[in-house]
């Protein structure tokens, strides 16, 4: 039987995500490891780590749409059809893209934060994935700290100490450090998954392909 754990476990494969909260792909991806895990039977320890595709959005962020055109020079046309493929292969791995024409880019340097505290507590996975929903499937405001402190709360957190965390910022130099650390070492784009601290993966490769690179990682363990 698969499991997925937020805990560093020894014989567990060691799993390190880095990735942006509002990166389509970076669901994608998981949601594509995910079942990889299960159809292999490996127990996997995830650690996730902070990226900001957008570190310069200001605090009231951009339509999506118009972002995604601006940045990346694509048509309405060709954005649309993103959508809807990003929305298709969603719903082949059992996750819901809402995608509206009112939906924003927003910064996510807080919601990064929060998950770094979420991590002390033990409730750093289910954050996350809490978080991908809310953003995705809700389209909710992830640099609204009241909207981040409920999505906290609705994983076991602390409400009123996710607040706390938001408003001093205790944790912004800490996450500061460990996205340097991951630009530094090469990682420009995501999601980047590194097995075992040293197979570096980039882009939502596929269920098979994860699959694959899972069961030589066990045969070369078992070797």
């Amino acid at each position: 039987m698969s499991e997925i754990s937020d805990l560093d476990m020894e014989d567990a494969l060691q799993i390190d995500i880095v990735s942006d909260v509002v990166c389509p792909w970076c669901i994608v991806g998981f949601k594509q490891l995910e079942k990889a895990i299960e159809q292999t039977g490996v127990t996997a320890a995830v650690k996730w780590h902070p990226f900001e595709l957008n570190p310069e959005m200001p605090a009231e962020g951009e339509n999506l749409r118009e972002h995604i055109m601006r940045k990346y020079g694509s048509t309405e046309e060709q954005s649309q059809s993103a959508r809807d493929r990003l929305t298709e292969i969603g719903r082949e791995l059992g996750f819901d893209f809402n995608f509206t024409d009112d939906m924003r880019m927003v910064n996510t340097f807080e919601a990064h934060q929060l998950l770094h505290w979420a991590a002390h507590e033990g409730k750093e996975h289910p954050l996350k994935m809490a978080l991908f929903e809310a953003y995705f499937a809700k389209r909710l405001n992830l640099n609204d700290k009241t909207v981040l402190a409920d999505v906290a709360e609705s994983v076991g957190l602390d409400r009123a100490e996710a607040l706390n965390v938001l408003e001093d910022n205790r944790y912004a130099d800490a996450v500061r450090q460990e996205e340097t650390f991951w630009t530094q070492n090469g990682i420009q784009g995501v999601p980047a998954v590194v097995f075992e601290r040293r197979h570096l993966i980039t882009g939502a490769q596929g269920v098979d392909n994860y699959t694959a690179i899972i069961r030589q990682l066990m045969d070369g363990e078992a070797a």
